[in-house]
């Protein structure tokens, strides 16, 4: 009797126990949203479509199965990945419910390439891991010596970076020495050898300075500067370093663990040669103001002179003439002497900036192995830009010149 009484209930349900299709899609909907949380997912990108509202549709697949997906246009519009059929991605969301068809997808709000994205999660946990230690926080960065006078740059000694400093700090007249520290910049054991140079820069204990340079590229390019060996490394170096990595919108995590960052390689020779000038214009100003010292000091002893010899020709006894002669001698005296150490201390000054630009005269720039360029008009070639394939330039050297002709200009 029971039995059939609840089988009488099945068939026959109360009204209010039961559900329209939309309250039961409803519960399924919020069913799924609250238990599944967003996440990242990776898949093959299949059956794309633009719709012409902004909205972005496709399916995420792999061997195993298919998840539909929905990128709307205010989502779709702040991408940098655009996205094609066949391609590999990671895309992060939530999981939804469509209620009018009764299907499930996954509202996508952001993609990454899936080898590109792959790097992008690797280098933001190693960040945030290193940023808890402490490893970048400005406490243990070491200010840059005003005035290095031996700068090591590890970096391809190949690459248009070593170029482009070493252009910036000679037009800028900086007259310390640089020593280029051979390196792997890209591609495997491109880490392990900027180490290696870097441990090796610190154990010589000949540099007042570091710097870690190379161009720009792709996160996988800049990829050897985010290793963590070697960013611990800059991090604990006794030595002051810059790292002058990429371009300005490029980072590394060397850059976080450097005591300073440099936006490109150009930017770092800049922010070294700054002081040097600085200190350049002090003593050029300093010597402007000993010169107008002196002048001034000879000046006024010639006033008092003048009245000396006044008031002597106002007196007529022998004894005072006689006394204002030897105050004479002795004005004079002083005077010659005091002139004699502001002269001997001026020409010391001058003789110094006389060695200065003296040093940075072309003949001893070529004396130190270095080659000066000229065109057919007899002008100095600084860029690359100012040449083309075919254009006949002269090469001037330290014993004498030789004419060249341009075949490339990659």
């Amino acid at each position: 009797m029971h039995t059939q009484q609840t089988k009488k209930q099945a068939l026959f349900p109360a009204p209010d126990q039961v559900l329209s299709v939309g309250d039961f899609t409803g519960r399924l909907k919020r069913l799924l949203e609250r238990s599944v949380p967003p996440c990242w997912v990776r898949g093959e990108v299949s059956n794309l479509k633009r719709q012409a509202s902004g909205h972005v549709y496709f399916t995420l697949k792999d061997s195993e199965s298919q998840l539909p997906a929905v990128m709307f246009r205010g989502d779709a519009s702040r991408q940098s990945l655009t996205l094609k059929d066949g391609m590999q991605v990671l895309v992060y969301g939530e999981l939804s419910l469509y209620e009018p068809r009764g299907a499930y997808q996954m509202i996508v709000r952001f993609t990454l390439a899936a080898g590109q994205g792959e790097l992008q999660l690797a280098f933001e946990r190693l960040k945030q891991q290193l940023k808890e230690e402490g490893l970048f926080e400005p406490e243990r960065k070491q200010p840059l010596p005003a005035l290095p006078r031996r700068i090591g740059i590890i970096t391809s000694p190949t690459g248009a970076a070593v170029q482009d400093f070493i252009s910036i700090l000679r037009r800028r007249g900086w007259l310390g020495e640089l020593v280029v520290l051979p390196s792997l910049v890209q591609g495997e054991g491109a880490s392990g050898s900027i180490l290696e140079r870097l441990n090796w820069a610190e154990e010589s204990g000949s540099f007042d300075l570091i710097v870690l340079s190379r161009g720009g590229g792709s996160l996988e390019d800049l990829w050897a500067f985010n290793e963590e060996q070697l960013v611990r490394a800059v991090a604990a170096c006794s030595i002051p370093t810059v790292s002058a990595i990429g371009h300005e919108t490029d980072f590394s995590l060397c850059d976080f663990s450097a005591d300073v960052r440099a936006e490109t390689p150009s930017g770092a020779a800049e922010l070294i040669s700054s002081s040097y000038l600085e200190c350049v214009e002090g003593v050029e100003r300093a010597g402007d103001g000993l010169s107008s010292g002196v002048v001034d000091l000879l000046e006024n002893l010639k006033n008092q002179l003048s009245q000396l010899k006044h008031r002597v020709s106002l007196q007529s006894p022998v004894e005072y003439l006689e006394r204002l002669r030897l105050r004479l001698q002795l004005c004079a005296s002083k005077l010659d002497g005091s002139t004699q150490r502001d002269v001997t201390g001026l020409r010391t000054k001058l003789r110094h900036l006389e060695l200065m630009l003296e040093g940075m005269s072309i003949d001893k720039t070529l004396a130190r192995g270095f080659v000066a360029l000229k065109d057919s008009a007899g002008k100095y070639l600084l860029n690359r830009s100012q040449v083309s394939s075919g254009d006949v330039v002269e090469a001037q050297f330290s014993d004498g010149s030789a004419t060249l002709e341009v075949t490339s200009t990659d």
